[in-house]
């Protein structure tokens, strides 16, 4: 055989292996790298997917915020304003059962004060009638024996029972 056909051989060998390394090479591609590649994307893409998602879930959790924020100031303003109408209601309310207090307590103070004259009244009467009794005793004892005497005890006694 001649060497020409030989390297002929060697050639279309090489030319043949490299046809063969290439279509296993894109074989190998279309089989193993390109789903992984496809894999890959679709799996960034659900990330990017699920970051946006998150990213909108955020914003409508601020915007809820925002509106609590808000319907709480609001409240608050409500509350201070109903606290306000409390305090005057209850100051009001306060100062008129004081009023009333008061009255109460000067008409007791009145009614004590027509009871303690009554009882000065009472002890006044009183004294003036012992001392009544008493001049009137020292005014019997310088009467004489006589049946003047004896008029005036016996109704000193009447008196001094109650019995006049």
């Amino acid at each position: 055989m001649n060497p020409a056909f030989y390297e002929q051989v060697a050639l279309w060998s090489q030319v043949l292996g490299a046809v063969a390394f290439l279509a296993i090479v894109v074989w190998g591609w279309f089989r193993f790298v390109t789903p992984a590649v496809i894999v890959a994307r679709d799996r960034k893409n659900a990330e990017l997917l699920e970051a946006e998602r998150r990213r909108d879930a955020a914003k409508a959790e601020v915007e809820t915020a925002r509106r609590e924020l808000e319907a709480a100031g609001s409240d608050a303003a409500a509350i201070r304003a109903r606290a306000e109408r409390d305090a005057i209601r209850t100051r009001e309310r306060i100062v008129s059962e004081a009023a009333v207090e008061g009255d109460r307590v000067v008409r007791n103070a009145e009614g004590e004060l027509g009871r303690g004259l009554l009882a000065a009244r009472e002890r006044l009467r009183d004294e003036l009638l012992a001392r009544a009794l008493e001049i009137a005793r020292e005014s019997a004892k310088k009467l004489g024996a006589g049946p003047d005497r004896r008029l005036m005890g016996e109704v000193i006694d009447s008196l001094e029972r109650g019995n006049a």
